[in-house]
C-alpha cells in the first residue's frame, strides 16, 4: 500500500495491536521521526475502563464504544486542523477499524503482529501500568485478524526491534521521515 493519494501533512496512523505487541512505543517513534503529534490512546479511557482493567476484569464491547468515540474525536479535530497525527489504540476487533476509518481517508491503521509469548513477556517487564499480564488472553480472543477487505488497513509483523517496525510502517505507507 502507498499512500501517494493522500497528503501526508493531513495523514493520521493509528498503530494498532494488542497490548505489549509495541503500538506505544512504535507510534511515538514514528512521531519523533516523522514530527507529527502523538497521543496514546490509552489516556482517552473513561475512568471506569481504567478501574475494570486494574481489577483484571475485560473490557465489553459496551466499554470500549465511549474510548473509541474519543479517540475518532481526537482525529477529527487533527483532520479538521490540517495536522497529522499518530495514536496508539488496540483496534482489535473489524468493526472497532471500521469505526475509527468510516468516514476519515485520511486515516490508516498499521496493525503490530505480535505472538502471545513475545507480548507477555513485554507485560510481565511494565511496571505500573493499569493493564495487567492476565488480561492479554482476553486481546488475542477479540482480536479479528485484517481481511482483504479491509481498505487502509496494513499487518506489521513484530520481528525485530520497534525502530525496524517504525521504518517498515514509513515504507509501506510512503511516508518521508525527517529525523
Amino acid at each position: 500500500m502507498h499512500d501517494g493519494d493522500v497528503p501526508q501533512a493531513t495523514l493520521i496512523v493509528v498503530v494498532a495491536g494488542v497490548s505489549g505487541s509495541g503500538k506505544s512505543t512504535v507510534a511515538a517513534l514514528l512521531a519523533g521521526r516523522l514530527g507529527w503529534t502523538f497521543v496514546d490512546g490509552d489516556a482517552l479511557h473513561p475512568e471506569a475502563n481504567i478501574a475494570k482493567m486494574a481489577n483484571g476484569i475485560p473490557l465489553t464491547d459496551e466499554d470500549r464504544l465511549p474510548w473509541l468515540e474519543a479517540i475518532a474525536s481526537w482525529m477529527d479535530g487533527q483532520i479538521r486542523a490540517g495536522r497529522p497525527g499518530l495514536l496508539a489504540c488496540s483496534a482489535l476487533k473489524r468493526r472497532y477499524r471500521d469505526l475509527l476509518l468510516g468516514g476519515r481517508p485520511a486515516c490508516r491503521i498499521a496493525l503490530l503482529d505480535v505472538d502471545m509469548a513475545t507480548a507477555a513477556r513485554r507485560l510481565a517487564a511494565r511496571h505500573g501500568h493499569f493493564f495487567g499480564p492476565d488480561l492479554l488472553a482476553s486481546q488475542f480472543a477479540d482480536l479479528e485478524p485484517v481481511a482483504p477487505d479491509e481498505p487502509g488497513v496494513i499487518v506489521v509483523p513484530v520481528r525485530a526491534g520497534p525502530g525496524e517496525v517504525a521504518a517498515e510502517i514509513i515504507g509501506r505507507l510512503g511516508l518521508t521521515a525527517y529525523v
